[in-house]
């Protein structure tokens, strides 16, 4: 009976003991990292912080990412004048509104017949040529019109709606256009069949030689991204914002499904926003899970963070609620491990939920004072 009761209060001092030292792991604020040159708000202008006199600089953020299609004149000069980095958000593949005149343009599926918006998210064929020009046009007027510092990427993947625990992904396009591009690009010779059948056989011996091709169509529009942004404004910043898998989770899908190519794009972007939403990707209570991902990122690409590297990762971290809440007391910890080497960067997604949470703003301020060289 001692020996039992002994046990159980042995028990209860390992549990007692471990709860404080995660609670303390929690509580304690980051030490400063001279390393992390940005500390970004991602959503929008915080102009709830700016009306209450308080400064950007005071409260230890020195960037703002927001959409392209959000960008004034004004808004950047404010944001200038704060001293903080403006930086656009670029939507590649995801304008559904396109659709409505360019019916063509929609992404056809291994049957044959255009493929359903996976949970809503509407992608675009990548081999569409009046889409692209759309695209790459609007990605010059941008560039054009504001004094932004970078311009990420986002949405650049295939018809797929992975930002969930479970991701819907489709097999895609196997329009005639697709169809009769990869023949000429591969020196392939396909047996004149419905896309039904050919798309079985692409998927079956072809695959290899399918999927690099599909993810060599959306490195090429990564590069010619970088040309007009070396052409029109060629101090910016190239960024994307990519799915934070590794090129193993979900059967290797960031290639095999999404067309995500990682390295072939390092040749022309050099700023890797990877995008752990920790809470949103069935994570809810592992923080860790994060600088887990960031670090897989750094040895896939060979970034470790050091001074003078031209590649860089700048995650993405959440903070906002989306499908699953992010705690107050996790603000702290989410940051710590967003800003764990090889990141040199840090941003907080996304303003426009997270304002009214007054609570995780503040925790976010002191993180970020915390960490501020």
């Amino acid at each position: 009976m001692a020996k039992q009761t002994m046990r159980i209060i042995l028990s209860l001092i390992v549990i007692t003991t471990t709860a404080q030292l995660s609670l303390q792991s929690v509580n304690a604020q980051i030490e400063k990292r001279p390393h992390i040159k940005i500390r970004g708000v991602y959503g929008g202008v915080p102009t709830q912080l700016l009306e209450q006199n308080k400064t950007l600089p005071e409260l230890g953020i020195n960037a703002i990412f927001m959409g392209s299609g959000g960008l004034t004149q004004e808004r950047v000069a404010l944001l200038k004048k704060q001293g903080a980095k403006v930086f656009a958000e670029f939507n590649t593949l995801h304008v559904a509104n396109y659709l409505k005149e360019h019916p063509d343009a929609a992404p056809i599926g291994v049957d044959g017949k255009v493929c359903p918006a996976p949970q809503g998210w509407q992608g675009i064929c990548p081999t569409h040529p009046g889409y692209r020009n759309y695209r790459m046009d609007e990605f010059r007027r941008v560039l054009k019109e504001f004094e932004i510092d970078g311009i990420w990427l986002d949405y650049h993947h295939s018809h797929a709606s992975w930002e969930r625990a479970v991701p819907d992904m489709p097999d895609t396009c196997f329009c005639e256009r697709c169809l009769k591009q990869f023949q000429r690009e591969t020196k392939t010779n396909l047996p004149d069949a419905p896309a039904s059948e050919l798309s079985k056989q692409l998927l079956g011996k072809q695959k290899e030689t399918w999927v690099q091709w599909r993810c060599d169509v959306f490195t090429d529009w990564v590069r010619e991204f970088r040309s007009i942004i070396d052409e029109m404004r060629p101090q910016a910043l190239l960024g994307t914002f990519h799915c934070p898998w590794t090129d193993t989770d979900f059967n290797g899908a960031l290639k095999n499904k999404l067309a995500i190519d990682l390295k072939a794009q390092a040749k022309y972007v050099y700023i890797f926003s990877i995008m752990p939403y920790h809470a949103r990707f069935n994570h809810p209570h592992d923080p860790a899970w994060i600088s887990r991902q960031t670090s897989w990122l750094g040895k896939h690409l060979g970034i470790k963070g050091n001074p003078g590297e031209q590649h860089k990762i700048w995650p993405i971290v959440q903070l906002s609620d989306w499908g699953e809440s992010v705690p107050v007391e996790q603000v702290n910890s989410v940051l710590d491990h967003g800003t764990r080497l090889p990141a040199t960067g840090v941003m907080v997604f996304r303003w426009g939920s997270l304002h009214p949470q007054t609570e995780k703003v503040d925790a976010m301020i002191k993180s970020y004072q915390s960490l501020k060289p």
